[in-house]
């Protein structure tokens, strides 16, 4: 009899996937299953087999052991990250923007790159821009699905306006995600730089790009979850990029942020203590300094460390491109 229940509940189910629409199909490609296969990204961690039998603090021990290699496979694209990097100073000089195009975990990190950009570097919203397949619900909430149609990658370029002043950087731990490949296709067709950020091996890297960032971090703890080391090394090549990007724009003094926006209140007090750190100045004429800059940290230095008022300081930023260390020599 339960034998005989399982058949029927088999045929039930055969019948709904045949005919009800409202299930989702499986994909039969066996191109794409071993194409996926052979991702570095995609195999067995030869060193996490037992994970699911070890216990709390071995399992973190794995993770971690595996943490550890990301940094060094990062540092070895330096040189592909500094190309990377002159390209995007380039563009921002010429009136253009940096795009960031991904999916799922990829997707997600590129727009908390771009959104942390303006708090930061009192940057134009507008600057550095982060595109995920399936919009702004995918941000919160997987759009499954979402990334497997190239021509969405190319709509969601032109609903955001893209020039050929623009730069577009993909990132896809796989390297073949569909939406993020057709964007930068057409991104490049447009006349775009183009660079692209995956985590698998630069031999196997076939698109068409003008800068390929491949840190190879090899397979995962837990096969195929690339929001793990992945995600941890394309993380760090985003921060890397805006934040090399920034400093060549002269947002950067020694190594502190000067053109923060004070929107909140720590912000306001982070503006002080660098007025304070940088020349040397009481909490007081700080602040003063500040309102007489209307606020912005650029100024009030250039006041302090060039002993001028606020309207020739400003003339001096603007003389140097903003670089405050020229605007104090000249």
């Amino acid at each position: 009899m339960q034998r005989l229940g399982f058949l029927i509940l088999k045929v039930y189910t055969l019948f709904r996937y045949q005919f009800d629409l409202s299930l989702p199909r499986m994909n039969q490609s066996p191109k794409l299953f071993d194409e996926l296969a052979s991702l570095s990204t995609e195999m067995r961690n030869p060193r996490t087999t037992e994970i699911d039998s070890t216990h709390t603090a071995g399992i973190l021990e794995l993770i971690s052991a595996e943490d550890h290699l990301v940094a060094p496979a990062v540092a070895k694209e330096i040189p592909h990250i500094a190309e990377a990097v002159d390209l995007v100073v380039a563009a921002f000089k010429s009136g253009g923007r940096l795009f960031y195009v991904g999916a799922g975990t990829s997707g997600r990190l590129g727009v908390v790159d771009a959104s942390e950009i303006p708090p930061t570097f009192g940057s134009d919203p507008e600057l550095v821009q982060g595109i995920i397949a399936g919009g702004r619900e995918a941000v919160f909430r997987s759009q499954e699905g979402a990334e497997d149609i190239p021509d969405d990658g190319r709509k969601a370029l032109v609903a955001a306006g893209i020039t050929n002043k623009d730069v577009v950087c993909g990132i896809a731990a796989s390297r073949r995600t569909p939406f993020v490949v057709g964007a930068v296709g057409y991104a490049r067709q447009l006349g775009c730089k183009t660079l692209f950020i995956t985590c698998n091996p630069r031999k196997e890297f076939d698109i068409d790009v003008d800068v390929a960032i491949c840190p190879e971090v090899g397979p995962e703890p837990i096969m195929g979850s690339t929001r793990m080391k992945s995600g941890t090394a394309q993380k760090l090549v985003l921060n890397m990029l805006t934040t090399a990007a920034m400093i060549r724009m002269g947002k950067v003094y020694e190594n502190m942020m000067i053109d923060l926006q004070m929107s909140n209140a720590k912000l306001v007090q982070r503006a002080r203590r660098i007025v304070m750190l940088a020349t040397g100045v009481t909490y007081e004429q700080a602040d003063k300094a500040l309102i007489e800059a209307d606020g912005h940290v650029k100024t009030a230095l250039v006041m302090i460390l060039a002993n001028v008022d606020a309207e020739t300081a400003a003339d001096k930023l603007r003389l140097s491109d903003g670089f405050v260390r020229t605007a104090i020599g000249a």
